[in-house]
This record gives C-alpha cells, sequence and structure tokens, in this order.
C-alpha cells in the first residue's frame, strides 16, 4: 500500500464527488483527552435503566474525562433499536455538563441509514458522530468504497464525524489510504483506531499534521504509545473502572513523565485485557460494580460470567494493585 500523501485516483474520486463546497475552515472541536465508551445499564426486564445510567455519570463527573462516548461498542449499540439509540443520547447531553463533549455512534449498515442517525444523533444533542465501517458485506468495502461512503456521510452530518476502525469486531481495517483521502475533509475531525497497531497510528499522525486531524487510541493497552507517536488521547473501555489512573495516565504522557506512565500502563495490561478481548462486556459490567459504578446484565445473547470467570477477572484487578 503507498503511503505516500499523493492519493490515488480511486481515492481523490470519492472525496471529490461529495464535496458540494469547497473545503472551509476545520470544525473547532479538540478531542485531546479521555473518553469513556459508556456502558448501557438494564432493567431486569431488559429495557434501559436511565436512572442508573444518569447516576454513572453522576460518579464520572468528579474525573478529568474530555466527554464520553455514547453507543459506541462497550454500549451493546448493535442490541439498541434506534429510538433507544437517541434516548440515550438524550439523556447524556442532558446529564452532562457542557463543557463535557458528546460523541455519538451514528453508524449503520447503509449510507442512507448512517446519514439519518447522524442527523438525528446532533439533534439529540451530540457534539460529534463517531462513525464505524459498515462490514456486513466486508468483501465489497474497498477503500474505495468506505471513502465514499464516510464522504457522503461528512457532507450532510451538521456536526463534525469522527472515523472508527475496530477490526476485532467488523473484521475490516479502515484502509490507510482511505484514512489519509478523509482525513483532508473539513467536516472530519480524526479517527478512534482500536486496531492497535502504532505504526499504523503513528503514519496516520505523520501524514495528517498538516490537516489538523487528530487520532485517538481505541484502547488503554496502547494508550501510552500511542501518545508516543502523537495522538491525543484515547477511547478506552476500561474508563468505565479504572477512569482516574487513565487520566493520570493521560497527564503523564503530556507532561513527559514517561518512566511513571511506563509503570502505570503495565498496571493497565492485564485489566484492559480482560474487560475487553477476554471477558467483553460482561466483563467490563462485573468489573464496574466493584468500584462503584453500576454494571448490571447485558441484552441476549450476551451471557453473564461464570463464577469461574468472575473470580478470574477479579485476580486480574487485585494481581496489579487495583482491588
Amino acid at each position: 500500500m503507498a503511503l505516500s500523501t499523493r492519493l490515488s485516483s480511486p481515492f481523490r474520486l470519492a472525496l471529490r464527488r461529495g464535496l458540494s463546497t469547497p473545503p472551509g475552515p476545520r470544525p473547532a472541536l479538540d478531542l485531546a483527552g479521555i473518553f469513556p465508551p459508556l456502558a448501557t445499564p438494564f432493567l431486569p426486564a431488559g429495557e434501559v435503566d436511565y436512572a442508573r445510567l444518569e447516576g454513572n455519570l453522576h460518579r464520572y463527573a468528579s474525573l478529568p474525562f474530555r466527554g464520553f462516548v455514547v453507543q459506541g461498542s462497550s454500549g451493546e449499540y448493535p442490541y439498541l433499536a434506534p429510538r433507544e439509540r437517541l434516548e440515550v443520547v438524550s439523556r447524556v447531553r442532558r446529564a452532562l455538563p457542557g463543557d463535557r463533549l458528546l460523541l455519538a455512534g451514528s453508524g449503520c449498515e447503509s449510507t442512507r441509514a448512517t446519514i439519518e442517525m447522524t442527523v438525528s444523533m446532533a439533534q439529540a444533542g451530540a457534539d460529534a458522530a463517531l462513525v464505524v465501517t459498515p462490514c456486513y458485506y466486508r468483501g465489497a468495502m474497498s477503500g474505495a468504497a468506505l471513502a465514499q461512503h464516510y464522504t457522503e456521510v461528512a457532507e450532510a452530518s451538521p456536526i463534525p464525524v469522527v472515523l472508527y476502525s475496530v477490526p476485532a469486531n467488523t473484521g475490516l481495517e479502515l484502509p490507510l489510504e482511505a484514512v489519509l483521502a478523509l482525513a483532508q475533509h473539513p467536516n472530519i475531525a480524526g479517527i478512534k483506531d482500536s486496531g492497535g497497531d502504532i505504526t499504523r497510528l503513528g503514519l496516520i499522525v505523520h501524514k495528517t499534521q498538516r490537516e489538523g486531524f487528530q487520532v485517538l487510541a481505541g484502547s488503554a493497552g496502547f494508550l501510552l504509545a500511542s501518545y508516543a507517536v502523537g495522538a491525543v488521547g484515547g477511547v478506552c473501555a476500561l474508563a468505565n473502572v479504572l477512569g482516574a489512573p487513565l487520566c493520570q495516565l493521560e497527564r503523564l504522557c503530556r507532561e513527559g513523565h514517561w518512566q511513571e506512565a511506563r509503570d502505570l500502563q503495565l498496571r493497565l495490561l492485564e485489566p484492559n485485557a480482560a474487560v475487553t478481548r477476554r471477558f467483553g462486556i460482561p466483563g467490563l459490567k462485573k468489573a464496574m460494580e466493584w468500584f462503584g459504578y453500576y454494571g448490571g446484565t447485558c441484552r441476549a445473547p450476551l451471557a453473564p460470567l461464570s463464577p469461574a470467570q468472575e473470580e478470574e477477572l477479579r485476580e486480574t484487578f487485585s494481581a496489579n494493585g487495583w482491588l
């Protein structure tokens, strides 16, 4: 794959097709900082528990988060109806201080549905739209097709768009050349990249410096390494549980205290892996309960942890000095 900032014709064409007006000034949206991708609490009957959601937000208010992501992977968004997705955004917006950013996951499988959801998320109070790659027909999702998709969404969106590449869930990584093309769009503010390829993150930072494009690490497991190559922040599931240590890690990196940051990062590796790829959202929600937040159950077909898994999860946090 060519890494030059000169873009091949399919990508240039995809970008131009959606541009109805000349590029204007980049939206004033500073993404620098830590964003928890909020978990969605449920009542015993399976409905969204808005009171518990607002209770968690109240507890998070004392932490120096830049903002919050709603309807990300940790929020079980594929299991929520469109009306629920919008209601969650609206409730979170009303509960947040005005200085906290609200990024709302608006990705759908079709471009048309993504545009409609993005516009609705903006109306519900989102400051930016986090748009995951469509993946059901992943074999047809070439770089040019994805560039066209995101360009059309960005053109129609009344709020800035943040690209979202999460190959562990979608089986599809947003190609580097497509990212570089899309970084030139005035309404695309950055990317949340959850792939964990630090070379790729560094190249995105390096190749988009003139664009003002911002990179967010998609996991606490490589947060320090991401800051080292120029990322501005992170959207980290573990922040739902260990928000204060992650904000401390961010501060240490910004201030150049790399040895302290390294020591802290190492203590976060195993807990992060436990609440993401190892035990997933059921593990995340269980860990939240140990730290004073409400986790509760997941929506089926996500199953709760077994007693043995719960004990293993607890031991992981204890062994690293968190419990």
